[in-house]
């Protein structure tokens, strides 16, 4: 077969993923955390985008500027559902710069434009509610800042450190101490091997092991640790109690935790009176040294959209109003830049800036509009758990909303990702709502996982005695005889991530408490 060249002509479809459209799927997945970093970053970056801190100075901005577009979230912001509900509406997005992309974010095709206004020197709200941001709601007073002359908090590498330097003069053991403290976690325990760390370094072990031994001496006691026996052992070495009797307690205390009190006194060779005194003593150490420095700030659950029940029996889903940040594109000053722009560059920036900060406020609206709908169809689909609690979740996966709600299981998982809901329950992952589907007993209903894990919580909730106490399978046989067909290696593998112990270790447990 001979090689030759030829000239062809083909006509294909393909999908082109542009910026823009990359960054508006993006912004689906985000939390609202990292979306109000990421908005933030827009607004250093794009000097059209403006802030607003609250209602009465957007209609401040609006009324100095021309007619804008109105904004479409908050008239479908609370949206009443009931089992008799016509189905929410459904569509697709043509997104602009040349690109459609189908299923990602649906376009009301009654919602006017933000470039179909009527004058371009005017400022496009974007239609995402305002974020609850009041750090410059009093710009005016002149007095200072109270928050800057709080004291910042000591971390735990800082008071480590500090100790170090005070501690030697050597910079060969203050580089290797450094390099201890740097492993060494929030709890205070060496999350590294001293052999890890010799060969970072390039040095002996024997030279780690000694500089380790010296960050082992700071306070807090026991910090700089490999395990739960030596950060128990350093705090019993300074108070002078580590005798023998205490190592061999040190060194069995998977016999502490199953209450095994009969091997412990063997080996100890102790009583039962000084065994008791031995554990109360081990109780009064700290497990974790480190956190009396804190960590990293605790992140609370925030729910993105918050379900509440109606008059009328139905649910209302609304978007919470302090998990969307609210930005203003100023089309007045782009027009203001442009007519004192020189250069060539100059303008094609300030289009730019224009192009991406009116796509931004569009990207925002769609997101607030898909959490939305996809929030209704969680609330359709899970009526039982938001009526009844837990026991009544149905099994739930992504392609049920995608078929419902017409879009692609990939935007039903970004959607859901980081995001939660506000119930008169609780706040839960949006995730929490999709469990698997397990069969019934005898050809009955399938039941969610989940509903199973909380039924099982239930049943260990109600053992008082020691004699009450369910094995694994004495729990098969009651899901049996509820319609509920579970093998004992899942009542575990669902035991087990409940965190509870095994029926051996709670009737030990309530054995000990009652004596």
């Amino acid at each position: 077969m001979g090689l030759s060249r030829r000239l062809e002509l083909r006509q294909s479809q393909s999908l082109v993923m542009t910026p823009q459209l990359l960054q508006a799927i993006r912004l689906l997945q985000l939390s609202h955390l990292e979306l109000a970093a990421q908005v933030e970053a827009e607004l250093e970056r794009n000097p059209l985008l403006e802030r607003v801190d609250d209602a009465s100075e957007a209609n401040d901005a609006q009324s100095i500027s021309e007619p804008t577009t109105a904004p479409d979230i908050p008239q479908e912001q609370a949206r009443d559902w009931s089992p008799d509900e016509p189905q929410i509406e459904r569509g697709t997005l043509e997104a602009d710069f040349g690109t459609s992309f189908d299923n990602v974010f649906p376009e009301d095709s009654t919602s006017p434009r933000p470039e179909a206004s009527a004058a371009d020197e005017g400022l496009t709200l974007s239609s995402a509610p305002p974020h609850a941001n009041n750090s410059q709601s009093n710009s005016g007073d002149n007095g200072p800042n109270v928050e800057a002359t709080l004291a910042a908090n000591i971390s735990l590498a800082d008071h480590l450190e500090a100790q170090l330097d005070l501690a030697t003069n050597d910079p060969q053991t203050r580089l290797i101490g450094r390099f201890l403290i740097d492993a060494i976690d929030e709890g205070g325990y060496l999350t590294e091997t001293t052999a890890e760390i010799a060969t970072r370094l390039g040095i002996d072990e024997a030279r780690v092991m000694i500089v380790l031994t010296l960050v082992q001496s700071f306070e807090p006691t026991g910090i700089g640790a490999r395990n739960l026996g030596e950060c128990l052992a350093l705090q019993l070495r300074e108070r002078d109690r580590y005798d023998p009797a205490m190592q061999t307690l040190i060194a069995h205390l998977d016999l502490v935790a199953r209450h095994d009190h009969a091997a412990l006194r063997k080996l100890c060779s102790v009583d039962n009176d000084d065994l008791a005194d031995m554990l109360a003593e081990l109780r009064q150490l700290q497990p974790k040294p480190g956190r009396a420095f804190g960590g990293a700030p605790s992140q609370t659950l925030v729910p993105d959209a918050f379900v509440r029940h109606s008059r009328d029996g139905g649910f209302i889903v609304e978007l919470n109003n302090d998990t969307l940040p609210r930005i203003l594109l100023n089309r007045a000053y782009h027009v203001k830049l442009m007519q004192s722009a020189r250069t060539e560059k100059d303008r094609t920036f300030l289009s730019e800036c224009l192009q991406s900060g009116d796509w931004l406020t569009r990207s925002l609206e769609q997101r607030a509009r898909t959490i939305l709908k996809v929030t209704s169809e969680i609330v359709r689909q899970q009526e039982g758990f938001f009526a009844h609690g837990a026991a009544h979740l149905r099994p739930l996966n992504l392609k049920t909303i995608a078929d419902a709600i017409e879009m692609h299981e990939s935007t039903i998982s970004r959607v859901t990702a980081n995001k939660a809901l506000g119930t008169e329950r609780g706040v839960f992952p949006m995730k929490y709502f999709f469990s698997a589907a397990v069969a019934g007993a005898d050809g009955g209903d399938i039941h969610a996982a989940e509903a199973i894990r909380h039924r099982i919580r239930h049943l260990i909730g109600t053992e008082i005695t020691p004699r009450d106490v369910l094995s694994d399978d004495a729990i098969v046989k009651k899901l049996h005889d509820e319609g509920i067909e579970v093998a004992r290696r899942t009542v575990t593998k669902y035991r087990e991530s409940l965190r509870i112990p095994s029926s051996i270790e709670r009737r030990r447990a309530m054995s000990v408490k009652k004596g």
